[in-house]
């Protein structure tokens, strides 16, 4: 089951009760806002105890379309990728 933003904010807003629903929405817009300017710059972001978000990019190419066999010129692209943390893989994993 996957967590949506959603489910995301009630679970804080249970946490916290102290904080207005609207603040804690703010909150998480600003930091996922944030994490999409800092990976659309080409940067890093960590988050300590959680992993690391990266992007690469993939230079263009001539791909084939496996259906009919035709040529077909790919552009380069960005791709987002995502390392774990050495805590969170041992939490996961009961290490």
């Amino acid at each position: 089951m996957a967590i949506v933003k959603s489910k995301l904010l009630k679970q804080l807003s249970s946490n916290y009760p102290n904080f207005l629903k609207k603040d804690l929405e703010k909150f998480t817009d600003i930091i996922l806002s944030e994490i999409k300017k800092t990976l659309k710059r080409g940067e890093r972001v960590e988050l300590r105890g959680f992993g690391v978000f990266y992007t690469n990019v993939q230079k263009a190419r001539i791909s084939r379309n496996p259906k009919t066999g035709e040529k077909v010129n790919t552009p380069k692209k960005r791709t987002i990728h995502f390392k774990i943390a050495k805590d969170l893989f041992k939490k996961l994993n009961n290490e």
